[in-house]
Order: structure tokens, then sequence, then C-alpha cells
């Protein structure tokens, strides 16, 4: 798996440098060590075989570790606190996925919590454009999802001036005072999106908290 890991992460550098560069995203790569999120009590995560799937490879996963990515994920990263968990997940080409959970002190702040990644979500185009005049981003709003109380979905796709060009896919859901964040991205357009399969990993995502 090391040398799978070492040509995902030398082809992705590639295609999504600029983004990089404005707003610390990274296509999902294993974890540096940290501490793993304790106890059955945590929030549960997807499972590789629950990603939509790829054609050509199976999913891979690191583990549920606390505290918040590295680097933070593009247009949701700025509003993620250090209490949140995260896991990422990884094909053995140019697709790459993570789920990030918070969870909240109370339901209002959950709620708040939501409401601002969705805002995030929503203006993330346009900030990206506004950071980098070398990088063209248009978004899609996927509609809500009847899933516990909530989820909301989104597209995002980037091209840079050199010539790459990459789509993501980001859902925001809520289950009582816990906030979830799922992200599906790889190289290609919107007509690579994997809209419906993604909208059934969200709903499994958000069903399986607890």
């Amino acid at each position: 798996m090391g040398e799978n890991m070492h040509v995902r992460t030398r082809r992705i550098r590639t295609t999504v440098a600029a983004l990089a560069a404005v707003a610390g995203v990274a296509a999902a790569a294993v974890p540096a060590a940290a501490a793993t999120a304790p106890t059955s009590t945590t929030p549960r995560f997807l499972e590789p075989a629950e990603l939509p799937p790829h054609p050509t490879s199976p999913w891979y996963a690191g583990p549920v570790t606390a505290g918040q990515p590295d680097p933070l994920p593009v247009c949701v990263g700025e509003a993620l606190p250090s209490a949140a968990t995260h896991r990422s997940y990884w094909t053995e080409y140019d697709t790459s996925a993570q789920q990030i959970t918070v969870v909240e002190r109370d339901v209002q702040r959950a709620k708040d919590f939501a409401a601002l990644l969705r805002k995030d979500l929503a203006g993330c185009a346009k900030k990206l454009m506004e950071q980098d005049p070398d990088i063209t981003a248009t978004q899609k709003y996927y509609g809500r999802l009847n899933v516990e109380e909530g989820a909301h979905v989104y597209g995002l796709h980037t091209a840079s001036a050199w010539g790459s060009s990459d789509i993501n896919l980001f859902s925001v859901g809520r289950d009582g005072r816990t906030v979830t964040v799922v992200r599906w991205g790889q190289m290609g357009n919107f007509q690579h999106a994997q809209v419906s399969d993604f909208k059934t990993a969200t709903v499994t995502a958000v069903n399986k908290l607890y």
C-alpha cells in the first residue's frame, strides 16, 4: 500500500496545487500520527465500502483521528474547531474522500455550526476566485436530503490556468447536536461527479453517527 499511496499523493499534488496554495485543500492522504478518537461513544464514521464506488479500485481508510484535518479542507476548513474528529479515505487513483464530525454542546450550537458550514460552501467558488485569479471555480447545490435533522449537498468544480480540473462534492448533515461533513473529490468536472452515489453515502454517514 505504501507504493500506491506514494503514487496517489504525487499525482494529486500536481492537480490541486492551486487550491492548496489559496485554501489549504489537498486530496485526502493518510493522516499524520495523532491521537485516535476514543471509546464507543464517539460518533461512527463511514467505512470505505460505503463511499461512492470506484470503477477500478477499492477504497482505503485511515483511522478516526481526533482534531482538525491537516491540511484543512477547502470551503469548510476555516470553520472547523479543534474538537473535530476526522477520517480520510483514498483509492489507488486520483479519488479521495474525507469525513469530519463535530459534537457541539447543545442542539442550538449544532444548528448554528451547520448553518455556518452551509454558508461557507455557498460562497466557496467566489472566495476561491477572489483569492487566486488563476482559478476558475463554479458550484452547484444538489438539495436537501431527508435524513435525521437533514443534510445538504454541494458540488464544486475548480480549473486552473495551467489546465488542472477537479470536482468535489460536499455534504453537511446533522443528528441532534452532532454535525458531520463528507467530502468526495477527483480529477474531472461536473460530468464526473457521482452525485447519486454521494447522496447515498451522505445518508449512510448521518444515519450511522449513533
